[in-house]
């Protein structure tokens, strides 16, 4: 029954280990990525900080992490506050990072003196995701920081190296998601890809994050890259009964191989997104979201 976590965890990202399922996610301000644990989805543990140390490039404001495991171990993509990188209005930007661990639950350790990332022209860069292709590829998805600027916000793409670690070619502008439709409200963000029967479905986010208008909708290409075409019924998942601003969203197959979406919800008085979990399907090539259901309903 939804929520899945009754407690502030916006931002959530999942990692299948085989063994365990671990739920990454913005900071709540006792530490930096708390995490979580869980069996099956249903029931988590909390754990504590995946990365109690931050690279000396970054103080605080850190969010939206996703891992993955490479011959480096497991890699942690994230975002933070870099003071000494100025964006358009004068502020230090958000930037996103790279860190390390031979453990899913960390300590993910950055050394680096710089972001990964971190596009200061157009507003600083947040939200990466990364994508494994079906040729086993690594790529790296993100966004602009454009919203906090009053600049356009896009979404970007580049290759990794085998590890992880670096970057392996150019960056992409990934066309045809751009912030332009009314339910988006000027602002696109949080890029999850999904490859199914030879089509990838980019789901993201959109609209203010802090209240009711926060959605998600998605896109569909035949490449990777893109050039990608927004779905006519979007938005897929937005605000009902107790779940507000749903958004933010991870997908994960479990153990029958059934999909689900997990994502953050506010509750009703704005001060904590909680973790829901509803089921993904397919009907004729299209997503559709179960949810937000807080009734009871089949676990995975």
């Amino acid at each position: 029954m939804n929520p899945v976590i009754d407690q502030n965890m916006p931002d959530p990202f999942v990692l299948d280990t085989g063994d365990q399922y671990f739920l990454y996610s913005t900071t709540n301000i006792a530490d930096n990525y708390p995490y979580a644990t869980s069996d099956d989805l249903v029931t988590w543990e909390q754990q504590g900080d995946a990365m109690p140390r931050l690279p000396a490039w970054a103080n605080g404001n850190t969010w939206a992490p996703e891992v993955t495991e490479t011959s480096a171990g497991y890699v942690m993509y994230f975002t933070a506050r870099a003071p000494a990188l100025t964006r358009p209005d004068g502020a230090g930007a958000q930037c996103v990072g790279v860190a390390v661990s031979p453990e899913p639950g960390g300590p993910f350790v950055s050394e680096s003196d710089e972001p990964l990332v971190c596009q200061l022209d157009l507003g600083g860069t947040i939200d990466a995701s990364i994508v494994r292709d079906v040729d086993d590829s690594l790529w790296l998805i993100y966004k602009n920081d454009g919203n906090c600027c009053s600049m356009p916000t896009r979404f970007f793409m580049r290759p990794m190296s085998e590890d992880g670690l670096t970057f392996a070619g150019d960056e992409i502008e990934v066309e045809g998601v751009v912030n332009d439709q009314e339910w988006e409200g000027g602002v696109v963000e949080a890029p999850t890809i999904y490859h199914r029967d030879g089509t990838y479905y980019l789901f993201f986010s959109a609209n203010d994050y802090a209240g009711p208008p926060y959605a998600v909708g998605y896109a569909t290409s035949e490449s990777l890259t893109g050039p990608y075409v927004d779905a006519e019924e979007n938005p897929i998942l937005s605000t009902e009964g107790t779940a507000i601003g749903p958004g933010h969203q991870t997908i994960i197959e479990d153990r029958d191989g059934d999909l689900w979406l997990v994502y953050h919800a506010w509750e009703f008085t704005l001060r904590e997104r909680k973790v829901w979990i509803d089921e993904l399907r397919f009907e004729d090539g299209k997503p559709v979201v179960d949810g937000p259901d807080a009734d009871p309903q089949p676990a995975p």
